[in-house]
């Protein structure tokens, strides 16, 4: 009788362990997976003519905290990654996909040199990302995404200073400007934070475009 209750209570305790295991090894909660910016198939309306301006686009520096597939989060001083959502793919080549898009929407005007293509354009743009982050005026509080980028144009000596769509800027010269995109999110929710930093990309992005444009004419 003593050795039969011991046999069923060390059962019952292996039963509890193995439980108790399968709780430990359960499955973590599935992650959402979003995108944001302008897309790639942007339309080209480049027509027979070709574009008067080439630029290169440097590949876009990004802060850490923010340039992989996390959702970067601030209230005041204190930062943190919003859980359950991460992008596609890494901030920084998601907006530089953007702002790709951007000048191919601008296909008439101006043409993006691919970073392998041979050659020396007449233009160079570097663009340093410095905030891409959702703001929190105090804990559970409807954020606003910000977005701040610096632009720099500047000229190469193999730019053309006559005939057909000759660029303006002297030869060496830079130009600079600071971009900001304050978007409200609608609410304090996951897809309404990733249709906030949708919308400031592509608003930002369209802004660097066509600044680039103006400055170089």
């Amino acid at each position: 009788m003593i050795s039969r209750r011991i046999l069923q209570l060390g059962g019952a305790a292996a039963l509890a362990l193995a439980m108790s295991g399968c709780a430990l090894l359960k499955s973590p909660s599935p992650v959402q997976l979003y995108r944001f910016g302008l897309p790639m198939d942007a339309p080209s309306a480049q027509g027979d003519r070709p574009a008067p301006l080439t630029v290169s686009i440097r590949n876009i520096d990004f802060p850490e905290a923010s340039g992989d597939d996390r959702l970067l989060g601030v209230t005041g001083v204190e930062t943190a990654y919003i859980s359950g959502a991460r992008w596609v793919s890494p901030a920084s080549t998601l907006f530089d996909d953007s702002l790709k898009a951007a000048f191919a929407n601008r296909a008439d005007r101006i043409r993006v040199l691919g970073r392998r293509e041979p050659g020396t354009p007449p233009l160079v743009l570097q663009v340093t990302v410095t905030a891409f982050e959702a703001r929190y005026a105090a804990p559970g509080a409807t954020p606003d995404v910000v977005v701040t980028a610096r632009a720099q144009l500047r000229s190469t000596p193999e730019r053309q200073t006559g005939g057909g769509g000759a660029i303006r800027p002297e030869q060496g010269r830079s130009v600079e400007r600071v971009f900001t995109v304050t978007q409200p999110a609608g609410e304090n929710r996951v897809s309404a934070i990733v249709a906030a930093f949708d919308t400031a990309t592509r608003d930002i992005n369209t802004q660097i475009a066509d600044w680039t444009i103006q400055s170089a004419n």
